[in-house]
């Protein structure tokens, strides 16, 4: 078998940045499917939320910020532990970060492996790795909700845990009185999903079932752009959903016959390819989703942990040529 590359570390094109103000004082920073990050003003402190892979792109970032407010960050919002969202926390010299109980879980458990695995994936998003002190650990930890208060006439910014879906810790940021959802890797719009560290069955039901309820106006999902409008809202997170569900069907019917891994991931692809296949990353997630989802179809409900090996082990069975 011929070995290729990972489809995400052959990528080595720039992206185009564009960033939004959704309403006063909440920004949206898109870069045609690479990974979105945000911020909200309060009365005198800014909220951001995820912090890029590298400190060096985080500044980035900030500094596209900094041409709106100069606000200090006292908090930095952690939608989940993957490392391309964690890495750049220094720059941003927080008071306080903060994420769900399970992220600090998870990179404990795998966050030196998860580093590894996504600079050899993704290299291009690690701008100047040198930069990274180490790890990214969170100050304050929740299970279920917590609210920040934004001061003057600014409202509230709430951050929920909807339930297992992405990993077992995302977490949303919502602005009831903008009626503006920052979801992290939870909803993707017109990027496809990776799902390799996912819980396919209660992401496609109860978890999306519960960021629907939110009813929001504007939508700042994990990559692609910001979503408007209610309907266009409501059609990216069943966009999410669908993408999910035809992986559940097509991988669970090569599972439930006693076919291979190779068969689920041809059957899912073909499936999924038409609709999907031009999206940001489809292509190199699309092996690690179907191997999560065989290891769950196999009674494995905790994600074992992606190494660099296991990464080539799994590209090369079922994307090598």
């Amino acid at each position: 078998m011929t070995t290729k590359p990972f489809a995400s570390s052959a990528d080595l094109s720039e992206k185009t940045e564009t960033l939004e103000v959704l309403a006063d004082g909440v920004y949206a920073l898109t870069a045609e499917g690479d990974p979105n990050v945000g911020a909200v003003e309060g009365e005198d402190f800014l909220v951001a939320f995820e912090a890029r892979a590298t400190p060096a792109a985080a500044r980035d970032w900030l500094a596209r910020l900094r041409e709106h407010t100069d606000k200090p960050v006292r908090y930095l919002v952690l939608s989940h532990y993957h490392a391309v969202r964690t890495l750049g926390a220094s720059a941003f010299d927080a008071e306080v970060i903060v994420a769900h109980e399970n992220t600090r879980k998870l990179i404990a458990e795998r966050g030196r492996e998860d580093w590894d695995s996504e600079f050899g994936r993704m290299p291009r998003l690690f701008r100047q790795p040198e930069t990274i002190p180490g790890l990214t650990w969170p100050d304050v930890t929740f299970s279920d909700r917590m609210t920040i208060q934004l001061g003057g006439d600014r409202g509230e910014l709430v951050l929920q845990h909807c339930g297992r879906g992405h990993t077992a810790g995302d977490i949303v940021a919502w602005l009831p009185r903008q009626r503006v959802l920052f979801t992290g890797d939870l909803v993707e719009a017109q990027a496809a999903l990776y799902t390799g560290d996912g819980f396919h069955a209660d992401w496609s039901t109860t978890t999306l079932d519960r960021v629907r309820e939110f009813d929001a106006e504007a939508l700042v999902g994990g990559r692609g752009a910001v979503t408007r409008g209610r309907d266009a809202v409501a059609a990216a997170i069943e966009q999410t959903r669908d993408f999910l569900l035809v992986m559940r069907e097509k991988v669970g019917a090569v599972h439930a016959r006693g076919g291979t891994l190779k068969e689920a991931f041809d059957a899912t692809h073909a499936a999924l390819a038409p609709k999907y296949g031009r999206w940001p990353i489809f292509e190199h997630c699309l092996p690690f989703d179907v191997s999560r989802l065989w290891d769950e179809l196999d009674g494995i409900d905790w994600p074992r942990i992606w190494t660099a090996r296991r990464d080539r082990e799994v590209w090369d069975q079922l994307q090598g040529a």
